[in-house]
């Protein structure tokens, strides 16, 4: 079987790599539609070795599509995606407008994959943030029982788009050259510091990035899961890193922990226990570009809680956090033959 593939917000960091994934993994698509609004209309995008002319999303046409890959933004999502999953193509999104409606699953392949089959149309994509924790945590979560768990997050840039990654160039260049780039994207200025204010604020004081992580975990893992988030934008370009500490329900030592991620499925370990000639016995954001993994490093107990554990954890936000998710999710679609009528021989 193949499929006709559109990718919305095909000219965007996530939709480009997107794009590139789809290549990279061969999924068997028959045709590639980029889509983007009329301003892209004509533009150039990559896939694999061939350039695609992007359409407008505006006036296309779903009908013959069979699975809709979305990143262009909730309001626009809000709009198209039922449209498009009533001409009877499955949309999988990754903005933040579906994920916490009622009967829309929010998935994440290696940790809740049976949601997925139950779609109806439109499958939400969690936050970047979220995703690379709970692949880290599921295992645990299998073994032990996670009870209560508290992240501290080091977001890249590339989370709010080629605007803030230009910004952080920008202003970085301009610390060198006694100039000043007055922030637009961010509240103050993101080079050479560090911003705890991802999204915007609530009542509750919590940003709306760490309500999130919050809910989106319970949602996707366990809803009787603790979670408490510190959310902060740091001046790296790509790549998200969090500090984790979780309490367990059970027993669950150094080295048990180590052997669950290192069998997981979309876990890599790099610590102390790796034998290997490293410079250092742990992944950076910047080792982590490109990756497909969720890396975990420095794992070691805390003494503080009964059965407490520490760990710090990296992940492309582009890859695994946004569009490697997102085409795992068709993969798993096509495999389990979860798609709707449109497939065909």
């Amino acid at each position: 079987m193949t499929y006709t593939v559109a990718v919305v917000g095909a000219t965007g960091n996530v939709g480009r790599a997107m794009l590139s994934i789809l290549a990279e993994r061969n999924f068997p698509a028959a045709r590639v539609v980029p889509l983007a609004s009329e301003r892209s209309v004509g533009r150039k995008v990559s896939f694999g070795d061939r350039d695609l002319t992007v359409d407008d999303l505006a006036t296309y046409d779903f009908s013959g599509t069979d699975i809709v890959l979305s990143s262009p933004g909730a309001k626009v999502s809000a709009t198209f995606a039922p449209h498009a999953a009533a001409a009877g193509a499955v949309v999988i999104d990754n903005t933040s407008h579906f994920r916490m409606h009622e009967g829309v699953p929010l998935v994440v392949p290696e940790v809740n994959p049976d949601a997925a089959l139950a779609h109806k149309g439109i499958i939400a994509n969690p936050n970047c943030s979220t995703i690379q924790m709970v692949v880290a945590l599921a295992p645990i979560h299998r073994a032990a029982g996670v009870k209560r768990v508290v992240v501290c997050t080091y977001q890249s840039v590339s989370g709010s788009g080629k605007s803030a990654m230009d910004e952080l160039y920008r202003q970085t260049k301009a610390v060198y050259e006694n100039a000043t780039v007055p922030p637009q994207v961010y509240a103050k200025p993101i080079a050479f510091n560090v911003l705890p204010h991802i999204d915007v604020f609530l009542d509750s004081g919590m940003t709306k990035e760490e309500w999130k992580m919050v809910a989106e975990t319970q949602k996707i893992l366990d809803p009787a899961i603790k979670v408490c988030a510190s959310c902060a934008r740091v001046p790296a370009f790509i790549g998200h890193a969090e500090y984790i500490n979780v309490e367990l329900s059970a027993s669950l030592s150094v080295d048990e922990a180590r052997s669950l991620w290192r069998a997981a499925p979309g876990c890599a370990v790099v610590d102390l226990d790796s034998g290997e000639d490293l410079d250092a016995p742990y992944i950076t954001p910047k080792d982590a570009q490109g990756e497909d993994p969720v890396y975990i490093s420095r794992v070691r107990a805390d003494d503080s809680v009964e059965h407490g554990l520490n760990f710090w954890c990296v992940a492309d936000n582009l890859r695994k956090g946004a569009a490697l998710n997102a085409v795992q999710i068709a993969e798993l679609l096509v495999a389990q033959g979860a798609l709707g009528k449109g497939a065909r021989s």
